[in-house]
């Protein structure tokens, strides 16, 4: 690889000048900017990325933090780790990828040192020490998620309270009455997760305004808990008449065999709608109505914002992406 020595002697000036035209910290004569810029396109010379820090030049890298707790649904967030990377790609940005152990301390190295022009943060909770930090770091940060204390911040996200609202009315326009919601593993809720509590709280209010009776579970990943799950929503006297499901892919197909297991039918005996899935719905048995969570959605936005943020002030914001609907044929009148 061409070095900065070879840009020099090919364009027949110091070391420094090159430096100072690559910079931009001293004026260069006109003539000499051009022999440099020939001699840096000929010679295929790129600039190392310590080089550019030095110079005070973009290093064309993202941070991206990206916590692997012990209940992370890998699938899920890995498809935001890939959406946001080819997202960057499309600005010439490569992404650094922090995940547990680099996190929050590795996060304070990267941006302390500029190794980084910006950072994306995923699996937001709702109370997150990453967000105080972002808050403190003179670069930009988008966080794909929302956080309780959302103060100087740029969030985006899927607007999960609106596809919750989505589903009820869905629901309740079909003449259901008696509805329930199989959700996350506990462990998901308990460690302040910021979405899933987002849907549940909102199905919930939005089921009462309604006039619908709504019942919560959570869905584990041992498939007799799951069964036990779908057991308590189905109730003693087996008055459900309609499923949401908001999960994991495993989840919900384990409580769809458990569903056919006791002779219920979808949509005959029971509807089921699958919401915020990252997974593709139509392949399931039988397949089912959706309210999708497309990471590239997110996540585009995600990084058009922080690379806004590098040549312009962007105000601290949360935007929430409406919802959509993708029906399957897996709800039924009442």
């Amino acid at each position: 690889m061409a070095t900065i020595k070879d840009v020099a002697s090919a364009a027949g000036v110091s070391i420094s000048t090159v430096s100072y035209a690559l910079s931009g910290k001293r004026a260069i004569a006109e003539s000499t900017r051009r022999r440099i810029e020939d001699a840096v396109r000929e010679l295929d010379y790129r600039p190392n990325a310590g080089a550019r820090m030095l110079a005070g030049r973009r290093t064309y890298i993202l941070a991206v933090t990206e916590p692997l707790r012990p209940d992370t649904y890998t699938p899920a967030h890995m498809a935001f780790v890939l959406a946001v990377a080819t997202a960057a790609r499309r600005y010439d940005y490569d992404v650094l990828l922090l995940t547990q152990e680099e996190a929050d301390a590795g996060l304070r190295r990267v941006t302390s040192s500029r190794l980084v022009d910006g950072v994306i943060v995923l699996d937001v909770l709702r109370d997150d020490e990453r967000a105080d930090l972002v808050r403190s770091l003179d670069l930009p940060a988008v966080l794909i998620g929302v956080p309780d204390n959302t103060d100087g911040l740029v969030c985006v996200d899927l607007d999960f309270e609106a596809a919750a609202r989505l589903a009820v009315d869905r629901l309740a326009d079909a003449g259901h009455r008696t509805v329930g919601l199989l959700g996350h593993p506990g462990s998901v809720y308990d460690r302040g997760s910021n979405f899933p509590p987002r849907f549940r709280d909102a199905f919930l209010e939005h089921a009462a305004h309604r006039g619908l009776e709504a019942r919560f579970a959570t869905g584990e990943h041992d498939p007799a808990q799951v069964r036990a799950a779908v057991t308590s929503l189905i109730g003693p006297d087996g008055d459900l008449t309609a499923l949401v499901m908001h999960g994991e892919e495993q989840t919900q197909r384990e409580a769809l065999t458990y569903v056919a297991e006791r002779g219920l039918t979808v949509p005959g005996d029971l509807s089921v709608i699958s919401a915020g899935s990252t997974f593709d719905t139509a392949t399931f048995d039988p397949p089912l109505d959706a309210i999708p969570l497309v990471p590239t959605t997110s996540s585009e936005r995600a990084v058009e914002l922080a690379i806004a943020q590098l040549s312009e002030r962007v105000e601290p914001r949360v935007e929430l992406m409406p919802p959509t609907y993708v029906d399957h044929g897996s709800v039924a009148p009442r």
